[in-house]
């Protein structure tokens, strides 16, 4: 159950649509793959198998959990780099906490995001709280990372922190969905998100039966990850279930409709809803780098070795090891 949640009846509501509004068909659907992040915590790797161009500006997404840790399991990543792009943590349910070698930190829990401009080079790691490591528990939130232009890539770290008291609730036309609008614009709805590349993220949980039907900028595309729950998307009505990632056609509005009857293990279908203005260039990622040139890529490796991307504070975060095992310090692509 997403920690953020309002009485729909009493939201802003998103207008219907209008009559000459071009619907969004169907254009793909993949299913993520698990894999294991950081210390070795699951992941499900949401745009695993989708064309790049279909994605642009984004350029990763990983659904973190859900999982119920046991205690002593919680993990997280050690401390490492990156350069050229922005992450966004998005905590659905659990805690995270955050450092960065430009000043940057806090705990990440139970609806907040984390927003860190990586740009031309920045130090930082994400923990669960030596208390979870402890007793464990809940722990399920996603990350996203979006590109930046060339002419921006390089421009000076930042980070900012967006409580759940901050994003924008709205509810679907007849309040059967609860709309987090994190950041972008959902009609005049504008989320607290600051973003650098022009990008729309939202989170919905729609109540069995019911649909979304969300107006959507022309010039952005559309993608919908399936964080929980079963239902169908756009005019075709194709079937999803959790773990599937859909890409939308051009047009200006998409639908999402919830089953009748969804898992006992949610409620509610559950959709992150990503758009982007397409920055249209050539794309080169390794690891925690996404630049526009292999050369640009060597540089960044150069720039790490040689300690440009900052320091760890001396009063620095460190994985809480339960055991008496080494911490892993090797970059990670997170």
């Amino acid at each position: 159950m997403p920690a953020v949640t309002a009485d729909k009846l009493t939201l802003p509501r998103i207008g219907d649509i209008r009559p000459a509004a071009r619907e969004r068909s169907v254009a793909t659907v993949t299913t993520a793959p698990t894999g294991l992040e950081g210390e070795g915590f699951p992941v499900h790797r949401a745009f695993a198998g989708v064309p790049r161009t279909s994605l642009d500006p984004f350029i990763h997404l990983d659904q973190m959990g859900e999982v119920h840790y046991a205690p002593g399991e919680p993990k997280g990543t050690p401390w490492h780099p990156h350069r050229g792009f922005e992450t966004v943590t998005y905590m659905i349910d659990g805690r995270f906490q955050h450092q960065d070698s430009h000043g940057g930190g806090g705990m990440i829990q139970d609806g907040a995001t984390q927003w860190m401009t990586a740009g031309s080079g920045i130090l930082h790691i994400e923990t669960p709280p030596e208390d979870l490591v402890i007793s464990g528990g809940l722990f399920h939130g996603v990350q996203l990372w979006v590109n930046l232009p060339a002419r921006q890539k390089m421009m000076a770290p930042a980070y900012q922190p967006l409580e759940a008291h901050d994003v924008t609730l709205v509810a679907s036309e007849d309040a059967g969905a609860l709309v987090r609008v994190i950041a972008g614009d959902v009609e005049d709805h504008h989320g607290p998100g600051s973003t650098q590349t022009p990008i729309a993220m939202l989170h919905a949980s729609i109540e069995p039966g019911a649909r979304l039907r969300l107006p959507w900028n022309p010039t952005f595309n559309a993608v919908v990850y399936m964080l929980a729950g079963t239902g169908r998307v756009g005019t075709e009505g194709r079937p999803v279930h959790d773990g599937q990632l859909v890409t939308f056609s051009a047009g200006d509005w998409f639908e999402i409709r919830a089953d009748d009857t969804q898992d006992s293990r949610s409620p509610q279908l559950e959709v992150l809803i990503l758009g982007g203005r397409p920055i249209g260039e050539h794309v080169e990622a390794y690891g925690p780098f996404v630049m526009n040139t292999k050369a640009e890529l060597g540089q960044a490796f150069e720039d790490f070795e040689a300690g440009k991307f900052g320091t760890i504070p001396p009063n620095a975060l460190m994985p809480h090891a339960p055991d008496p095992s080494p911490v892993r310090t090797e970059n990670t692509g997170i």
